[in-house]
């Protein structure tokens, strides 16, 4: 496996979180709970990258979605597979450590995941419509509009689940989303997890 394929950890407020980390092994206690191992690169600061591993520990509050944004189940997951997290920063001191984990997406099966993860300041929300805009205010053209599902979670930089009427111009957010968007101006596409940073 090639080292460049494999994510980082970093911290969001109260939440860690890892991209294109590599699923090496399921345990599955029922469709609601059991944990996953991955695997992440950590980069140390004199340059050199390490491979490290953590448990996340799922439960029936933890989210799980595939790139299109369908719910799983932790019987979905398999080994090989890639994948997003974001967990607690409370993590055991055991080898390897285990973190609660709040939510999971499989990017895919095998190669290396496309990256649909972006960061932006929002310049509206639209409650009625169950969409916010990210980008530069007064430019529709460098704005991005994200669709709210039912299945989206929304959390607060503490990681409490909160609406969308809470978000506010200005906040700035991380947005999981669909690799795909539209043609429009701006495009869209539609949010699986939005964490206020």
């Amino acid at each position: 496996m090639a080292l460049g394929n494999i994510g980082t950890i970093f911290r969001q407020g109260r939440i860690r979180q890892v991209n294109n980390a590599i699923v090496e092994e399921v345990f599955v206690r029922n469709n609601t709970s059991g944990s996953v191992l991955i695997s992440y690169a950590d980069r140390a600061s004199n340059g050199m990258t390490f491979i490290n591993s953590l448990r996340l520990n799922v439960n029936r509050n933890t989210v799980i979605f595939d790139a299109a944004g369908r719910r799983l189940r932790i019987s979905d997951i398999h080994r090989g597979m890639w994948v997003d997290a974001a967990f607690s920063p409370v993590m055991t001191r055991s080898i390897p450590p285990q973190s609660n984990a709040f939510l999971i997406v499989v990017r895919r099966s095998g190669n290396r995941p496309s990256n649909s993860v972006s960061t932006g300041r929002i310049v509206s929300v639209d409650v009625r419509n169950r969409s916010f805009n990210t980008g530069r205010p007064n430019d529709m053209a460098r704005q991005n509009r994200f669709i709210v599902t039912n299945d989206t979670l929304i959390r607060n930089r503490s990681g409490n689940p909160i609406r969308l009427s809470d978000l506010r111009p200005g906040q700035n957010v991380r947005v999981i989303h669909a690799d795909f968007q539209t043609a429009s101006i701006p495009p869209q596409t539609t949010a699986f997890y939005v964490q206020v940073l």
